[in-house]
């Protein structure tokens, strides 16, 4: 299904059972919404689940860049306010989880309770200049050349060794990100920064990685900046925490959820 909000079509998936509590699931960069199967699978039968495709990946349009975090935090909240959701948790892995720090700092009251998976408030010096190598591949090669070395960051070895099933597949969303979308999300990434704001966040937070994932210090760095939050580390699992250790990704979301009021 597609929507038109904040001035771009988007597309979405809805799934479960209607009427139930709303579970709205946003993506990393370079994927889609297909990186959530296994907990759309595991959650459609307690909650109605959105997922959605960013501005400039999947079956999203793909305006040209650059991108700002609020601009990416106002598509969902177009996308909500057109089907009528006031009120829903979220999770949110890498620049997801960077949509969902801006989105309750902007648009507070609406999630009921906030998952920050494997992602950062802000970058430093030696991020950033890695940032700026990529946007510069992208933008002079396509996405193809960022592939292998993606897939290494995100993916352990074992994990690439044992399912190399799954690695291929996201190794093919990556190529086929729009290089406006990668760049523009890039530069939205690049130019967050909301380590400062983090103690405003009011939702209850569930802050989630990878043990062997870079963004482990941005994510506990959250958590120790979000008062009353709780802070999970998945054992044997790097950036993609959620696709490399399912089970263990929807354990936590699911002890989580179960603690809050309903959506």
């Amino acid at each position: 299904m597609k929507a038109t909000v904040n001035g771009i079509e988007t597309h979405y998936e809805l799934h479960g059972r209607e009427g139930a509590p709303w579970l709205v699931f946003s993506h990393s960069l370079a994927c889609s919404s297909r990186m959530w199967e296994p907990q759309v699978a595991e959650f459609g039968d307690r909650y109605r689940v959105l997922v959605y495709d960013l501005r400039g990946h999947g079956a999203s349009a793909a305006p040209a860049g650059p991108y700002s975090m609020e601009q990416l935090a106002d598509d969902l909240k177009g996308l909500l306010d057109a089907l009528g959701i006031r009120r829903t948790h979220f999770v949110g892995l890498s620049i997801g989880g960077a949509i969902g720090q801006t989105f309750a700092l902007r648009h507070p009251g609406i999630f009921a309770g906030l998952v920050l998976a494997d992602t950062n408030s802000a970058q430093s010096p030696q991020t950033l200049a890695q940032w700026e190598e990529r946007i510069r591949i992208a933008e002079s090669k396509g996405l193809q050349p960022l592939v292998e070395p993606t897939l290494e960051r995100w993916f352990t070895e074992p994990f690439r060794k044992s399912r190399p099933e799954v690695v291929k597949e996201i190794g093919a969303l990556i190529a086929s990100t729009p290089v406006a979308g990668y760049v523009g999300c890039g530069r939205a990434i690049v130019g967050m920064n909301l380590t400062a704001r983090l103690k405003e966040i009011k939702a209850p937070v569930l802050a989630i990685a990878g043990e062997s994932d870079v963004a482990l210090p941005g994510t506990r760095l959250i958590h120790e900046k979000i008062p009353g939050s709780k802070l999970v580390v998945l054992r044997e699992a790097a950036h993609i925490s959620n696709l490399e250790q399912p089970e263990a990704f929807n354990r936590a979301l699911a002890e989580f959820l179960s603690s809050l009021p309903s959506a």
